[in-house]
């Protein structure tokens, strides 16, 4: 496969994934630092993937770490692995917030389940469990919407990692702030 058969391959699998639930690449790691100093990871719901504008969008609780480190420090990496194939994707770049109310997000909370909404509507992520469940099942909507935000990740970097008995495969490709493919090699696995 030429080199920038492989970029477009790898974009489409991620836009695959914020179509498909049952995607092996739904599923990614994001990759934040806390305060600390600390690299800090967790696995998200990959949301959508535009492969034109090099961008993901993950939902998150505003109330949540993540959105804290991503406000201090938005440089970020995501990180998914199809281990059908053996192929790793890890992209590197910068996190956007976007707030509850704000158009992006606004327009993701309408497509969510109501399940989904009832999610943002319980305590805040890390704090000890309450009976709160309940008032979210039934107030989903008025409640989570306050603590709903987007994280649109953009990617300046892809390191493309294909795993294959004698044969690894590692292919790095780097891009411009509106998607542009600018750079693209072949570099040892």
């Amino acid at each position: 496969m030429k080199l920038h058969e492989v970029d477009a391959a790898a974009w489409a699998d991620l836009e695959l994934a914020g179509k498909d639930p049952n995607s092996v690449l739904r599923y990614v790691n994001l990759c934040s630092v806390d305060p600390n100093g600390h690299p800090q990871a967790r696995l998200v719901v990959l949301r959508s993937a535009n492969g034109e504008t090099r961008t993901i969008e993950i939902h998150t609780d505003t109330r949540s770490q993540k959105w804290r480190e991503i406000g201090a420090n938005p440089s970020v990496t995501v990180l998914a692995f199809d281990q059908a194939r053996g192929q790793q994707l890890r992209l590197r770049g910068t996190a956007e917030r976007h707030d509850p109310g704000s158009p992006l997000a606004t327009d993701a909370w309408d497509r969510l389940s109501p399940w989904t909404r009832a999610t943002y509507a319980g305590g805040p992520p890390g704090n000890p469990s309450t009976d709160e469940r309940h008032v979210a099942a039934e107030h989903g909507d008025a409640i989570g919407r306050v603590n709903f935000g987007v994280i649109l990740f953009r990617a300046s970097e892809l390191d493309w990692f294909q795993l294959g008995r004698g044969a690894n495969r590692r292919v790095m490709f780097s891009y411009g702030s509106g998607g542009t493919l600018l750079d693209t090699h072949e570099v040892n696995p």
